[in-house]
């Protein structure tokens, strides 16, 4: 059934200036410190398709939520052409890939959050209440199996915060698009006998986003002291110019 955003598309309105269990620890591989820098060039958008747009920054100029910083963020990459023209957008390989978002709320606000994945026809395809964390931090949201991508088609998500009880005030909230691809089969066969560190600059090279920045949470998780892989994350943030969600804790995903 077609929500036509009664949810989303309403929160968009309000805001109209505004265009994993994880798995057992994997061996670092001995090439871990001989890469000093990871960054990521994103792939031009496509000219095909119509501008994604997007929000990678919650915020707070309006509503009830309270100021934090920083924002609740989407680690995703962004351009910025204008200061009202964002386009919020990353590539998958997956047909349940993983997102991440830095939350600025903790458990005890009580404010009702909720994940929405829309198809390319704006139907809201899955909807998840999320549990805020015990404390502010990054966290991963799966989609779940029985929920496929398909290939060469985009998919809109937004991640809101309600924090007006009676939800008479707009909440903040992130949205922006992802899309699934395939790569070469050369490619994909390097994937499978790769380390998690030449993963990490496969998808690099390739514009990869979401598993690329999945692969390094993984790794920065397992190896919590390891500075060079500290250092890779920091970079990687940085290049899509979200530096200042770097330092925050990683959060374990929900079973």
């Amino acid at each position: 059934m077609k929500i036509l955003l009664s949810l989303a598309i309403g929160y968009t309105s309000f805001f109209a200036g505004q265009t994993l269990v994880l798995a057992k620890p994997a061996p670092v591989s001995s090439d871990v410190n001989q890469i000093k820098k990871v960054s990521f060039n994103p792939p031009p958008l496509p000219t095909s398709e119509s501008p994604p747009g997007g929000r990678v920054r919650g915020g707070a100029k309006r509503g009830l939520c309270p100021l934090a910083e920083p924002q609740l963020t989407a680690l995703v990459p962004y351009t910025q052409d204008v200061p009202t023209v964002i386009n919020v957008w990353g590539l998958t390989t997956e047909a349940h890939p993983t997102l991440m978002f830095f939350i600025p709320y903790s458990r005890s606000s009580e404010y009702p959050t909720e994940f929405v994945l829309q198809d390319h026809k704006s139907d809201s395809i899955y909807r998840k209440a999320i549990a805020l964390p015990e404390n502010p931090g990054i966290i991963s949201i799966s989609v779940p199996q029985n929920i496929s991508l398909a290939v060469n088609k985009r998919y809109r998500w937004f991640l809101t915060v309600n924090c007006d009880p009676q939800k008479d005030s707009p909440p903040t909230y992130v949205e922006g698009v992802i899309k699934r691809v395939t790569l070469d089969k050369k490619v994909t066969e390097k994937l499978k006998t790769a380390t998690p560190l030449q993963r990490l600059d496969i998808y690099l090279q390739h514009g990869i986003w979401h598993e690329a920045l999945k692969t390094l949470s993984q790794l920065h998780q397992e190896n919590p002291k390891d500075k060079a892989i500290q250092e890779k994350w920091q970079h990687l943030l940085t290049s899509i110019r979200l530096e200042d969600v770097a330092s925050q804790p990683l959060l374990p995903s929900e079973p």
